[in-house]
């Protein structure tokens, strides 16, 4: 099962909002095949898995070793739980449930009912780390939300917005950090003021995997339409109270202010099938998000740098700690969510 985690994270920047899914196939003792989802709309783990046996005979009494429930239903590929039947695997270990209504328990029911031993549960903590975004999104309703912000060692996280434009707080490899996290993401948020004064581009350019649907907050709708986020055609979404004629790329999306907005926000994307975001806003927008306790985890990067004045960094003084290092004298600290 260890094996099929590894092989499913291969899948992360590519898979969503499918699940990240790895399979093993054993035949006496020794592996005869193994796969994993490669990207959204191809073939799922088991099929790959079964698919890479070269001997198809050797597959009747086989066990088959999957991280999450196998699917049941005819989506963009047929129900991996009729080829498992098709090929009479005698035995099927789970690491964990699916919760995605279309699955949930009705893979294992249709694998039980055909006579094939299951068990569900090998490193199920593991496995439900490994896909916590496609959980929450089907079990809370809502997207995973991953909050971001450098910070120089005391306290500063920008420039003041009538000072010229914030030089770097932190190192080169804290950049690819960040480049890798946004690829985890299915989506990426930033405030107005960022937007205005940064004029980022917010893609993963310094890594690979697709670019996050971008979301803008502009309450006012007076954000200039030359900033990158409107000009390189990849999708955005801007929430405002004064919507625009949506194009290809950009669509402006009206907001009600006797709402929360949070709320409001998380909701829409949730109905359009996003399953993380990634704030990466200012620290208005980033502390909005943790007064609210509207988030599942937070990744701080603090250079050694002291700016004598500046933007005061974001205030989180609740949640867990769950990883504190320091890389070419950049301090990384993840921090998870009490709830």
């Amino acid at each position: 099962m260890q094996r099929c985690l590894q092989l499913a994270a291969i899948g992360q920047q590519w898979v969503a909002p499918n699940p990240m899914v790895g399979a093993v196939v054993v035949n006496n003792g020794k592996i005869i095949g193994e796969g994993y989802h490669k990207n959204h709309g191809g073939p799922h783990a088991e099929v790959n898995a079964i698919q890479q046996t070269h001997n198809k005979s050797e597959l009747e009494g086989a066990t088959l070793y999957v991280s999450l429930e196998p699917c049941a239903h005819f989506g963009k590929t047929p129900p991996c739980t009729n080829l498992i039947i098709e090929h009479k695997i005698a035995k099927v270990y789970v690491a964990c449930l699916d919760p995605n209504p279309l699955v949930a328990g009705k893979g294992v029911s249709q694998l039980k009912n055909a006579g094939i031993e299951v068990v569900v549960g090998v490193l199920a903590h593991e496995a439900k780390e490994l896909n916590k975004r496609f959980i929450n999104y089907h079990t809370n309703k809502k997207p995973y939300v991953v909050l971001k912000w450098a910070q120089t060692a005391n306290g500063y996280c920008g420039r003041l917005p009538a000072s010229q434009l914030s030089p770097k707080i932190t190192n080169w490899f804290s950049d690819i950090n960040v480049h890798q996290l946004r690829a985890c993401q299915s989506a990426i948020l930033i405030g107005y003021n960022t937007a205005k004064y940064d004029n980022p581009s917010l893609t993963t350019r310094k890594w690979f995997g697709k670019n996050p649907i971008r979301v803008i907050i502009d309450l006012e709708g007076q954000l200039a339409q030359n900033l990158n986020v409107f000009t390189d055609n990849n999708p955005t979404i801007v929430f405002t109270l004064n919507p625009q004629q949506s194009t290809n790329a950009v669509s402006f999306v009206q907001i009600n202010k006797q709402h929360n907005l949070l709320n409001e926000i998380l909701t829409y994307l949730y109905e359009q099938n996003i399953q993380s975001l990634l704030v990466e806003g200012g620290p208005k927008t980033l502390q909005l998000f943790i007064d609210h306790k509207v988030w599942n985890e937070a990744h701080v990067f603090t250079s050694s740098n002291q700016w004598e004045q500046g933007v005061k960094a974001p205030q989180l003084n609740y949640g867990k700690e769950v990883q504190n290092r320091t890389v070419l004298g950049d301090n990384y600290k993840i921090i998870n969510s009490e709830d």
